[in-house]
């Protein structure tokens, strides 16, 4: 059975889950979750080249999590919320099982004082 629209929604998780997967991506999304900024801006924080976190804006831009405009000399980049939400939405398509797994663990926790408190 051929799911209509999987293989493409899943090349943009794909693309979205590689980006999020460095942790120096992940803190670039954190700055320009307070405001857009430029290069250096974005690089200032990092001992990387200003090079280096232009190639993290390219990942962070093809997965669709920012965009980059023109503003004079400067090229800032925006966080863009829209595919980081079809993630989350992707991943809370899981959120029944971890509640389910969450309550036998608390359960087995609960069991394991009892029999503690016993002997």
């Amino acid at each position: 059975m051929e799911q209509v629209g999987y293989i493409e929604a899943q090349a943009n998780l794909d693309a979205v889950f590689a980006a999020l997967a460095d942790p120096t991506r992940r803190a670039i999304l954190s700055r320009l979750a307070n405001g857009d900024a430029s290069v250096n801006e974005i690089a200032a924080p990092f001992e990387i080249s200003q090079p280096a976190v232009s190639k993290h804006l390219k990942v962070l831009e093809r997965a669709g999590l920012i965009e980059r405009g023109v503003d004079e000399q400067r090229r800032p980049a925006k966080l863009k919320a829209a595919k980081m939400a079809a993630a989350v939405d992707w991943l809370s398509e899981f959120e029944a099982f971890w509640k389910t797994s969450f309550d036998q663990l608390d359960d087995v926790l609960v069991r394991m004082k009892q029999t503690e408190a016993k002997e």
